[in-house]
């Protein structure tokens, strides 16, 4: 993390309920970008494979499901290139705000220019700035305190309520203007709320001092040809694949899945050979490969509420209260609540189990077998047919989702850092990333085998696969703890 040590609370320090005053901008810009984010994401499968009569533009749903999983693998790759823009070009606050002026720009572009060009620019857009805002935010968060100061957890706590409101609240407000009046409505919401996000953090960027300003690893000036260059070739690669026919809609989750596999391969490969890491650091890199594919696998499942389950809560879920309809997309608040509701209780249980807490293997382990038995539970209605599954129980099935999430998430970042070799730090981190991307273009890689006249081998076969993959990192656990090398 970039950024000047200081006293745990100065005596002329300013605050808000006791944290650095700056929170208030982070809380902020996050809150508003994630409002964009969600509110954007659970109408774009819609936009993609409703018919043009209903607004959309009527391609295949498999298709259209697939491509907002890719875009959501394509976002966690991205976040890449956003750690590396701060460390070598502007600093993560500045990053952190580019960040969000492109995403902006992408949400304008969906809202105003038509069919695919919209979607491509806009897209491309929203992905890149998601990317550097999502990866600097958090590390200029940690900037604003001391690395001894108790109130750190508390501060990145208070971040994913922010987190968690902007994910609950952009959906409400997308799908109602989307069923109302119309697709581009909602991404100019989207857009909006991203712009609001942006307000608040430039009218307080003061409170924020020096955060975050400094680059920690400047770029020299005769290195920036080499940059320019690798850019350049890599436009032209992606162009020559999709002229060609190599790359195309219906498989581009297939592609960005094999991509970013790849491209976790060789950052394996490299810590395992590389003469800077130490014979202790590669065993700890050896046991971070279980929990990488557990990652992966739970972030399969997890993220099909954007990609399957929002297919299925178009067709499939009655959205009738008291006599209102509301809109399909709103599966994507369901889950935001039970996690804002559970959060503390589960950080007051980890605290008092304190050394009784289960390892973070086992954690994983159980994250895995939990998020599989939630999609067990899709299969009780397997029998019905057309918009017969009650909002209501979904809404406790995403209870599952939520409490599986509490068991992996939260511990995945910290787990990274804490088996990341010295010399690897960012890279590894960036493997974390692609496990979740991993997991997030495999929900569009499954969404093609979806179809409501099979739900029973579809929910099925992925809850049980997921199962046995859990069942496996727990009967690996003793395994993986002896060789974290005395980390929990």
């Amino acid at each position: 993390m970039s950024g000047v040590a200081h006293d745990a609370k100065p005596a002329t320090e300013r605050t808000l309920f006791g944290h650095p005053i700056g929170i208030a901008n982070l809380f902020g810009v996050e809150l508003w970008e994630r409002f964009s984010f969600y509110g954007m994401l659970t109408i774009l499968g819609y936009y993609l494979y409703y018919s043009t009569t209903d607004g959309g533009l009527g391609m295949a749903e498999s298709t259209g499901l697939g491509i907002v999983g890719a875009y959501g693998g394509l976002v966690y790759l991205s976040t890449v290139l956003g750690a590396w823009v701060a460390d070598r070009l502007l600093g993560s606050e500045r990053t952190v705000f580019y960040g969000g002026v492109v995403v902006m720009a992408g949400h304008i572009a969906l809202a105003i220019l038509p069919g695919l060009a919209g979607v491509g620019v806009g897209l491309v857009l929203v992905a890149l700035g998601s990317g550097g805002l999502k990866a600097n935010a958090s590390s200029l968060l940690g900037t604003l305190y001391d690395k001894d100061d108790p109130r750190a957890d508390g501060g990145f706590t208070l971040f994913y309520l922010g987190i968690n409101l902007g994910a609950f609240a952009g959906p409400l407000i997308t799908g109602l203007l989307q069923d109302h009046i119309g697709f581009h409505y909602g991404f100019g919401a989207a857009a909006i709320g991203m712009a609001i996000g942006l307000t608040q953090y430039v009218v307080f960027r003061k409170n924020l001092g020096e955060h975050g300003r400094d680059v920690p690893n400047p770029l020299p000036r005769t290195e920036i040809p080499k940059v320019i260059a690798v850019l350049a070739a890599f436009a032209v690669i992606v162009a020559i694949a999709a002229a060609t026919g190599l790359v195309t809609l219906s498989n581009l989750p297939n592609v960005t899945t094999g991509v970013i596999t790849a491209a976790s391969i060789v950052y394996f490969g490299i810590m395992l050979t590389s003469a800077k890491v130490t014979p202790v650091e590669r065993t700890r890199v050896r046991a971070y490969m279980p929990l990488f594919i557990a990652n992966a696998v739970f972030w399969s499942l997890f993220q099909q509420i954007f990609t399957v389950l929002s297919a299925y809560s178009d067709k499939r879920m009655t959205w009738s209260i008291l006599g209102w309809t509301a809109p399909s997309n709103w599966i994507g608040s369901m889950e935001p609540v039970w996690i804002i509701a559970l959060s503390p209780l589960f950080a007051v249980m980890w605290t008092r189990l304190g050394t009784r807490a289960p390892s973070t293997p086992r954690k994983f382990s159980l994250g895995v077998i939990g998020m599989g038995a939630a999609f067990l539970l899709f299969t009780l209605f397997s029998g019905t047919e057309g918009k017969s599954v009650s909002f209501v129980i979904v809404f406790f099935i995403l209870g599952a989702f939520a409490v599986s999430e509490l068991m992996l998430s939260p511990i995945g970042l910290s787990v990274t850092t804490k088996l990341a070799p010295n010399a690897f730090r960012a890279q590894m981190m960036a493997l974390y990333f692609f496990s979740v991307g991993i997991g997030t273009s495999m929900s569009g890689v499954l969404a093609k085998y979806y179809d409501p006249s099979h739900e029973l081998a579809y929910f099925g076969i992925t809850g049980l696969v997921a199962i046995a993959v859990g069942i496996v990192v727990w009967s690996l656990s003793p395994w993986i703890s002896r060789h974290m090398e005395g980390v929990h």
